[in-house]
């Protein structure tokens, strides 16, 4: 079709070149500033007065055989023509809402003065402190969600439905889907779980993360707690690697005067498995409430990694081993502080998180 002019009734000649009409659009949305004259501009391009109207209405002037693909062309500069006009928008409205936040900032620090600016609460600053003792000596960091399923938490852990073990965790569960089948994690093992999922060995990492037990709050547990836990998997891996990492950071975290010990104990998701304490930091290992007036601090457990684990994140146990580890956050900072007790976290006193 070639352009023509306007027939006398006041419609656009069938000759109108629709791909002018989008070019059009374009030129004239780059000159727009404002939603007002967006809103504006979408009337004159699109409404019922439009060029484009006024085409479609001069399509009963052109041969039957012509109408098809008239009418397709002049569609499809609509669509363009609509297309380039939500991008714009989008943009538009990007622009007035920064605007309007900026408008709206207000700068608390002139307010409040230096003195009483905030400050990284005391768990946090030990988590991140962890962290950093870690990945100096080779882990990398990684993390999971709070809300897990029963899967991850317990059943690929070496926990079936109904295992005795799982009454070792006091487990908040959520109401979604099928009864006790999501919950409040008890612990970050379920994201060394995702972790064999997501890449095969060999994996040097730690989890730090909150987790969440019905356990009533006393001197040394808290319900809403802080994990690292430590997963290594790899050739030939053994229990005597697992030892001296312990006590390499115990060292390198609390100082060269506090050292670590494990005790045989018993954990599903490792085999064999051991607690692991370091001497007190409030009595220095002489005996203290704090301690149970044993000298040591449990911190968590311990172990080789289970064959069942393996076998449910599909590696193979006849060619990787591997050792993990957990411990608590919160407990770290009770000793690093030496803190009697834990609930202090939550009391949000001034006079003491300022000391710590």
């Amino acid at each position: 079709m070639t352009p023509s002019p306007a027939g006398d009734d006041g419609s656009e000649s069938p000759g109108v070149d629709p791909e002018g009409l989008v070019a059009s659009a374009v030129d004239r949305l780059a000159m727009i500033t404002t939603l007002t004259a967006l809103d504006e501009l979408q009337t004159d391009l699109l409404g019922k007065r439009s060029a484009l109207a006024r085409a479609h209405q001069g399509l009963v002037a052109l041969d039957p055989g012509e109408r098809p693909e008239a009418g397709r062309r002049l569609n499809e500069a609509r669509r363009q023509i609509e297309s380039h006009l939500a991008v714009a928008r989008r943009a538009l409205e990007l622009d007035e809402r920064s605007t309007r936040l900026e408008a709206d900032r207000l700068d608390l620090t002139e307010l409040i003065g230096p003195a009483l600016r905030g400050r990284l609460h005391v768990v946090q600053r030990t988590r991140d402190e962890l962290e950093d003792v870690f990945v100096g000596m080779g882990f990398r960091v990684a993390e999971g969600p709070e809300a897990e399923t029963d899967w991850y938490n317990f059943e690929a852990l070496n926990m079936p439905p109904a295992h005795p073990a799982r009454g070792m965790w006091d487990t908040l569960y959520l109401e979604v889907g099928e009864p006790e089948t999501v919950m409040l994690r008890t612990h970050t093992s379920p994201v060394q779980v995702r972790l064999m999922e997501s890449q095969g060995p060999p994996i040097y990492a730690v989890m730090p993360g909150k987790c969440y037990r019905r356990d009533t709050p006393d001197a040394r547990h808290i319900p809403t707690f802080h994990q690292i836990e430590g997963l290594v998997v790899d050739r030939g891996i053994s229990f005597a690697d697992l030892a001296g990492t312990i006590e390499t950071f115990t060292t390198a975290y609390f100082g060269a005067d506090i050292h670590s010990r494990l005790r045989p104990s018993y954990f599903p998701f490792t085999e064999p498995s051991a607690e692991y304490e370091i001497t007190c930091t409030i009595c220095k290992g002489s005996g203290c409430r704090t301690c149970s007036q044993t000298g040591w601090i449990e911190l968590g457990g311990c172990g080789m990694v289970d064959p069942a684990v393996f076998a449910a994140v599909g590696l193979d146990a006849e060619e990787w081993t591997g050792f993990a580890f957990g411990f608590g956050i919160d407990r770290c900072a009770q000793m690093r502080h030496e803190i009697p007790d834990m609930r202090v976290f939550f009391d949000n006193d001034v006079r003491v998180l300022r000391q710590i």
